[in-house]
């Protein structure tokens, strides 16, 4: 018999948010008017040859690794061009890192919420998965040490800097009692990091894999870059780095060697730290958009994140879990039907779902836009 999956629900969301009238805040997407075309087409003409248009090493382009390596390197975090390995997109990373090192029935420890194509890699793996509990400072490390001693778990997931679907931040002091207690442990974690650079306020906190050899630390060009070029990237150590390739090797070969060849054009030609700041100057402005009309969307007693970076502010409702609560997604048609679009928080749960929650994206929609958008849902949630 061949097994059934279920689908993405934002990816089923998104469907129905196709009609131009749709504010949507459902998505995790960098505002298209936002991506450097020109920038993007003049190293596309650079990149176009007779090599570029063929087989690649299965590690990835040397140049870009170089760049990119360069790059970690330069925000502190110490890389080599060996220490990578460039995939298509950071989901392909975790991908990877799931066939390489979990059988069936392997626990896979997460923090809850969570993001919610990881969990559905680990359920592709049959993997058993055990949430952590945390707070508006990240996950838990005395949850984490409590999870380590019951169930055992083989890896550990997290978003530790502006986390999808909450946008919070793992504070330094936990990143490093997590970094210790997988040293003691022998646990391999996932540092999921594509949101860091995109920062608006406060000073960078440093990566999980600069306090440990056990963190594989996936990245991405999709959130500063974008997304349709489909470029992560995994830095492991040379104990997995081997097996690593192999997998992908089997999976794809390699990631599109003319997508990594303009990559390695572009940075070589522009400033990308440049247009960053550029992002997170208009991002910014859509961040405090949709913080300041929160008051006037949503009921009296609602709790939101407010994050320093990323895309997402995260929205628990009164009276949530296990007391009666509204379920966000009954609520989900009502706000298509007032041209208004939003996540609901349950499919970000490992096990179970506080339904009283949602997740707003900002970075798709202009300060106006948001506005707009905010005064439809409340016409829902209020």
């Amino acid at each position: 018999m061949p097994r059934t999956f279920t689908g993405s629900p934002v990816r089923d969301l998104l469907a129905l948010t196709a009609r131009p009238e749709v504010i949507s805040f459902a998505g995790g997407l960098p505002a298209p008017e936002l991506f450097d075309v020109d920038g993007l087409r003049t190293a596309f003409d650079q990149a176009l040859s007779r090599r570029s248009l063929q087989y690649a090493p299965t590690e990835g382009d040397v140049d870009l690794r170089v760049l990119i390596a360069d790059r970690l390197t330069g925000r502190g975090l110490a890389t080599g061009v060996d220490d990578l390995l460039v995939t298509s997109g950071s989901q392909q990373a975790l991908t990877l890192v799931v066939t390489a090192l979990l059988e069936p029935g392997a626990v896979v420890a997460v923090e809850e919420p969570t993001y919610l194509a990881a969990l559905q890699c680990f359920q592709l793996a049959d993997a058993r998965i055990v949430p952590v509990a945390g707070d508006e400072h990240g996950m838990d490390p005395a949850a984490l040490a409590d999870v380590i001693e019951r169930e055992r778990p083989e890896l550990l997931y997290l978003v530790p800097t502006f986390a999808n679907p909450t946008g919070r931040t793992l504070s330094l002091e936990r990143r490093v009692e997590i970094a210790a207690l997988a040293d003691r442990h022998g646990l391999w974690v996932v540092e999921d990091d594509p949101y860091s650079e995109l920062r608006y306020r406060g000073e960078p906190v440093p990566s999980l894999a600069t306090l440990s050899d056990r963190v594989l630390y996936a990245g991405s060009f999709s959130k500063v870059g974008a997304p349709g070029m489909r470029l992560g990237w995994l830095r492991a150590p040379e104990s997995l780095m081997r097996t690593l390739v192999i997998v992908k090797q089997a999976a794809d070969l390699h990631t599109s060697t003319i997508d990594q060849a303009a990559a390695a054009a572009y940075l070589k030609a522009n400033d990308l730290d440049e247009h960053i700041r550029g992002l997170c100057a208009a991002y910014r402005e859509r961040r405090d958009a949709m913080i300041a009309a929160l008051p006037s969307t949503v009921p009296a007693g609602t709790r939101w994140s407010d994050p320093d970076g990323g895309m997402f502010v995260w929205v628990t409702l009164p009276d949530g879990i296990g007391r009666g609560g509204v379920d966000t997604g009954s609520l989900v048609m009502s706000a298509l039907e007032r041209d208004v679009a939003f996540v609901p928080g349950a499919p970000f749960y490992a096990t179970t779902p506080d339904r009283s929650t949602l997740r707003l994206s900002f970075t798709t929609n202009t300060p106006d836009d948001i506005a707009e958008g905010m005064r439809r849902l409340a016409t829902v949630l209020r």
